[in-house]
């Protein structure tokens, strides 16, 4: 394998020439010949026994030619790239240079790489960072929760109103004849969920138990198609009008919904509470508006298929949150008419955001030469454990230890950042104000790979001179897919001759 040329392009991809030598051809095609030989017929031997030379005699010396190139293309693209020190990302694109003969071939990979990323100031960065402030409004706001949970429903005889459940049986008809989906029994309905089609609840406040009703109904536009725009009418019957009863707030409930023995400390513990959930909000928001800060600084081209996978990991996320809810995303897709184009198509701007956040984060281990002990992945790993509540050796099995290498360092080169940080303080708007300020961030905190919560923006691309000395490789896609018995399989498009 010889490198002819590299040639760098626009947007962080480099084209690489490559040329595969008679004696490396001549192996692959041993390989294909061996591979392929049980599949060619020829006069006079039984099936997979005849000899090359009498295939290469039979069906011309080239038989072999397309499957030697693939067979040969993976293992000196491999070599070539690492001969170059090419830090690459995806799959490349392969075109065959000239004709393939006994002597060889040569080909022209395609490839996106990790930018040159030059960082702007990242230290002495300035952001907005709320203050943290609970009300007693905002407890009870929690205890006024925690009584609806532990409410029960109870039957009285009036006519239903906003706020009541309504047990009903209904059935919905389009023309005269009941479609799919359009009908249940014994349904609790609460009046004012917003859970039915716009429409369909109002008209049933106001009835009482034993009372029949049709309603008429037409679907919004854009619902799901098969009755978008439509009109129906469904056939109500109202069994039971069903109002919430709210237990007493005294000691008692306090001791029916918590360990305390008065309601006092219940909300006081409640207030710790909430306070512990607005100071590591405000922190992941503060970290994040840091990195964004310094995310903007950056100059580097970055390869469109960095922005790809990023929308494309948006989307996994959001079929995961999707199904953690109990609903099947093909069910959510086809109720909600959505469209996985228009979500990535929306995603790109956020997506954009996240991989220069990655790059910074990258660049900022390299360039603090920061590394991760044995000690502190241990101790992320014990972390882990108890997030998860689970032994520290069943969570190495699920998680291999290169995540954990790659939390360790985003943490430090995050606490680089916020360490030399200057906050701007914002007082947080409370119940008392009105409308409550969640803290802020342009961006929820990710996700790690064991689902636990990050506090910073995950890199892509992890430092150099980790603790074992090795380097972690990109997460994007392999440049070529190992076969089942560990062999490399040939770069897609690896017969495309260049024009």
């Amino acid at each position: 394998m010889t490198v002819k040329n590299v040639e760098k392009l626009e947007k962080s991809r480099v084209a690489i020439e490559v040329t595969v030598d008679a004696e490396e051809f001549e192996a692959a095609v041993a390989k294909a010949y061996l591979k392929m030989r049980n599949k060619i017929n020829v006069p006079g031997f039984r099936r997979g026994k005849a000899p090359r030379k009498m295939v290469e005699k039979m069906y011309g010396e080239e038989v072999f030619f397309a499957d030697a190139a693939d067979e040969a293309l993976p293992d000196a693209y491999a070599k070539a790239i690492e001969s170059e020190k090419l830090d690459t990302i995806g799959y490349p694109e392969i075109d065959l240079v000239g004709d393939v003969t006994k002597e060889g071939f040569t080909f022209r990979a395609t490839v996106a790489v990790y930018p040159d990323v030059k960082l702007g100031e990242y230290k002495g960065v300035s952001a907005p960072k709320e203050e943290v402030n609970v009300t007693d409004d905002d407890v009870m706001e929690r205890v006024n929760s925690m009584r609806e949970r532990n409410s029960r429903l109870v039957s009285v005889d009036r006519e239903a109103q906003k706020g009541d459940t309504a047990v009903i049986d209904f059935e919905g008809f389009l023309n005269g004849e009941p479609f799919d989906g359009g009908k249940g029994e014994n349904h609790e309905l609460e009046l004012g969920s917003g859970s039915f089609v716009p429409g369909f609840e109002d008209q049933v406040i106001g009835m009482k138990a034993g009372e029949e009703k049709d309603i008429d109904i037409t679907f919004p536009e854009d619902y799901h198609k098969d009755l978008a725009g439509k009109a129906v009418v469904f056939k109500v019957k109202c069994s039971e009008v069903k109002v919430k009863e709210l237990p007493e707030l005294d000691d008692e409930f306090a001791k029916d919904v918590s360990e305390f023995d008065t309601l006092d400390e219940l909300k006081a513990d409640i207030r710790k509470q909430i306070e512990a959930d607005r100071e590591k909000a405000v922190k992941v928001a503060y970290e994040n508006a840091l990195i964004e800060k310094v995310a903007d600084t950056i100059d580097c081209e970055i390869p469109e298929i960095l922005i790809e996978e990023q929308c494309k990991r948006f989307l996994e996320e959001f079929k995961s949150r999707i199904m953690a809810q109990g609903i099947p995303y093909d069910q959510y897709k086809k109720m909600t008419g959505m469209d996985e184009s228009k979500f990535m198509e929306d995603g790109r701007e956020p997506a954009l955001r996240q991989v220069k956040m990655d790059l910074a984060i990258a660049q900022i281990i390299d360039q603090e030469k920061l590394e991760a002990t044995a000690e502190e992945i241990e101790e992320e790993y014990k972390k882990l454990s108890g997030y998860y509540g689970m032994d520290v050796e069943m969570v190495k099995k699920y998680l291999d230890e290169s995540a954990v290498r790659t939390q360790v360092l985003n943490n430090k080169a995050v606490a680089v950042v916020v360490d030399s940080s200057k906050p701007e303080k914002v007082a947080a708007k409370t119940a008392e104000d009105g409308e409550e300020k969640k803290p802020a961030a342009k961006k929820a905190a990710k996700k790690t790979e064991d689902g636990e919560e990050e506090k910073k923006p995950a890199a892509k691309k992890t430092a150099k001179k980790a603790e074992d000395g090795e380097e972690k490789k990109p997460a994007a896609k392999k440049t070529s897919k190992k076969t089942e018995d560990g062999e490399e399989a040939a770069p897609k498009k690896s017969a495309k001759k260049a024009e």
